[in-house]
């Protein structure tokens, strides 16, 4: 009864989240290149982002020509949220967006990358690579990335990386700042304890979550409170739901889809809750378009469906969020 009271609560949120309709129009539902997919805010910042964004790591692997198609669909679609990171292929990714995407988008899209730095100086560097390898004068956000430990975010705290970012925020070579995890919760705990200064928190949003260390039950009321905006990650579990073990990939394993909820399912999920923008990572442009499909056609999940599909996947939540082991 505590779980369905929380998930209830949470849903409730949504709303909130959702531009009304005079927001819309004086923020413009479509730009230049078509009708945008529906807007969400973005926390404190006061900007709205598209509900769904482009996962960076999937864009690095895939081949040249079939990452230009999915950069294509994404905007003609309405998508103008992209994610990268330095550690993405050693740069790759962001030198995939940077020729692929910026040239022609940079004005109209969303662009996000990620430091892994342990330190100032690396920190530094990793930014000053960043805009290089994306071949543009600023980033609308970059975030601490992969952060796994209480001590871990004290750490990089402590060496200088926060002064890095708020100095780059200050310079306008950073709009906004933000950190990520995906292990444990208690690190995403500790950065909001440690600073006010984030804008943004990448987190797994996924229906085994609620079971297994979660990060929907013991960060995202946080991040509500403080009006630090949620962005939704590993909602199919990285792989994970279908029966994977390891990064982005399928395998042997439990698997969740098809044989306990649909894709459909789980995504919706994950948008029923008070996020900003959900980061898909598609192996092809087809799978992206399946994600604009259900973006498109999305529908709040009753309370008691969001708490039918948690039960149906409790049992095996640990086995197929491996990234939390």
């Amino acid at each position: 009864m505590n779980r369905r009271k929380f998930l209830r609560s949470l849903a409730s949120l949504t709303a909130a989240l959702s531009l009304p309709m005079d927001d819309l129009l004086a923020q413009q539902s479509r730009d230049k290149f078509g009708k945008l997919l529906p807007l969400r805010k973005l926390g404190k910042t006061g900007e709205s982002v598209t509900m769904l964004g482009v996962g960076g790591w999937h864009i690095g692997r895939m081949s040249e020509k079939e990452a230009q198609k999915t950069i294509e669909l994404a905007i003609n679609e309405g998508i103008r949220f992209f994610d990268s990171a330095e550690g993405y292929q050693n740069g790759g990714s962001e030198e995939r967006l940077g020729k692929l995407l910026v040239p022609k988008y940079r004005e109209q899209v969303y662009i996000m990358t990620k430091t892994g730095a342990r330190d100032a100086r690396s920190a530094q560097d990793d930014l000053d690579g960043s805009l290089r390898r994306m071949n543009t004068d600023y980033l609308d956000l970059w975030q601490m990335h992969a952060v796994g430990s209480p001590d871990d975010v004290d750490n990089r705290i402590d060496n200088g990386v926060l002064d890095v970012m708020l100095e780059a925020k200050a310079s306008g070579k950073v709009r906004h700042i933000g950190f990520t995890g995906h292990r444990h919760p208690s690190a995403h705990l500790r950065a909001l304890e440690r600073s006010d200064e984030f804008d943004t928190c990448q987190m797994p949003v996924n229906v085994a979550d609620v079971s297994n260390n979660s990060f929907i039950e013991h960060v995202l009321p946080v991040l509500v409170e403080k009006n630090v905006a949620p962005l939704a990650m590993k909602t199919l579990a990285n792989g994970g739901f279908f029966g994977g073990e390891r990064h982005g990939q399928h395998g042997d394993g439990p698997k969740v889809v098809p044989e306990r909820v649909t894709i459909r399912e789980a995504i919706q999920f994950a948008w029923s809750f008070p996020i900003s923008t959900l980061i898909t990572g598609p192996d092809d442009a087809n799978m992206l378009q399946e994600k604009i499909t259900f973006a498109r056609q999305f529908q709040k999940l009753a309370e008691s469906e969001r708490q039918a599909l948690v039960e149906k996947v409790a049992d095996i939540a640990t086995e197929v969020e491996f990234y939390k082991a």
